[in-house]
């Protein structure tokens, strides 16, 4: 029950990266936006849905304590630096999507910056993050080994821009699906963040040999899973790339860019397990030692098992909300509660 229930945080990890990574990442684009139109434009189409691709975030964390308690306890101290900081650039953010829509188009500018900064820290964090837990932390004995500023290395950097320029790369694509901005500008801009996103992805993993947690291709087996994995995300990103530059304007091709950035990460996504598991957390914390009794696992199966469905349709129907507004041009309601009335 211990492998289901990590293939149900890395269901949570993976819905709250291509969910909250173009907002996060549209937040950003915003801070280089001098038309205050365009940033409120901008504001609006991630005020409809950030909440709940937020969520999946908070199901993530609540997953990992319930299911793994020691690698939960093992992680959270050596990150408490930048989870903090990432968790207060989202406070940030969802405060200032609240008070731009109190204003209008009326806001002050601060909150619009306040908006776009809360999104690039966060985003930082998070990969810088990731890269820390390359490094070994944990507890030898009783005593706690890491610190709470987290591994603070080239690699951690490396993953934080990665990461930030992925979000921003999704977030291009997020505007273009929507028309949202001067579309010549968006083709540009996903173009030049896509190409630096890939050239920091393989830096990071030509260099994860140097850290705690290199790459493990023990077998045959998983060597070739390994790049049927990579050859997935390739696919994805040469996807997203070519029709991003479609200056049609259907559905599909609004879509495409997105959709091969969606494909691109969950074949990262696939290739980090498969080179990495049964490993949670370097250098010998695996999904058996940190694992709870079956009995638990029974329980959050129920408990947190049913709330995926509901998170699911939460976001559908922000998102379905969403595109109406879209093709018929109203004003973007304040809440799902509203949205289910359009």
């Amino acid at each position: 029950m211990n492998v289901a229930w990590y293939c149900l945080i890395l269901i949570c990890l993976f819905a709250y990266v291509v969910l909250d990574g173009y907002d996060l990442g549209a937040g950003t684009i915003s801070l280089f936006q001098r038309d205050r139109r365009t940033r409120h434009e901008i504001v609006e189409k991630v005020g409809a849905v950030w909440d709940g691709n937020e969520t999946w975030l908070v199901l993530l964390g609540v997953s990992l304590w319930a299911g793994f308690p020691l690698a939960f306890g093992v992680i959270l101290p050596d990150l408490y630096l930048p989870l903090i900081v990432a968790l207060f650039g989202l406070i940030l953010r969802g405060f200032s999507v609240e008070m731009i829509s109190q204003r209008g188009h009326d806001a002050p500018p601060v909150w619009y910056w306040l908006f776009g900064a809360g999104s690039l820290v966060s985003g930082f964090c998070q990969g810088f993050a990731l890269g820390s837990l390359t490094s070994p932390v944990g507890y030898e004995g009783a005593l706690y080994q890491g610190t709470s500023f987290g591994a603070f290395t080239w690699y951690s950097v490396l993953m934080g821009f990665t990461v930030t320029l992925g979000y921003v790369a999704m977030g291009f694509a997020y505007l273009k699906f929507h028309g949202v901005g001067h579309q010549t500008a968006v083709i540009r801009g996903g173009a030049i963040t896509g190409v630096l996103a890939v050239c920091g992805g393989i830096a990071a993993l030509a260099s994860v040999g140097a850290t705690a947690a290199g790459i493990n291709l023990g077998s045959a087996a998983r060597v070739s899973a390994f790049v049927i994995a990579l050859v997935f995300a390739a696919f994805g990103v040469v996807l997203s790339m070519v029709t991003l530059f479609s200056r049609r304007h259907t559905f599909a091709a609004r879509a495409y860019p997105y959709a091969g950035l969606v494909i691109a990460t969950a074949g990262v996504l696939l290739a980090f397990v498969i080179s990495h598991a049964p490993l949670i957390v370097p250098p010998s914390l695996t999904i058996d030692s940190a694992q709870s009794p079956n009995s638990t696992y029974l329980f959050l199966f129920i408990g947190i098992g049913f709330n995926i469905p509901l998170l699911a349709y939460y976001n559908w129907l922000a998102h379905r909300t969403l595109l109406r507004t879209d093709a018929v041009g109203v004003p973007i309601p304040d809440s799902v509660e509203e949205a289910s009335h359009v």
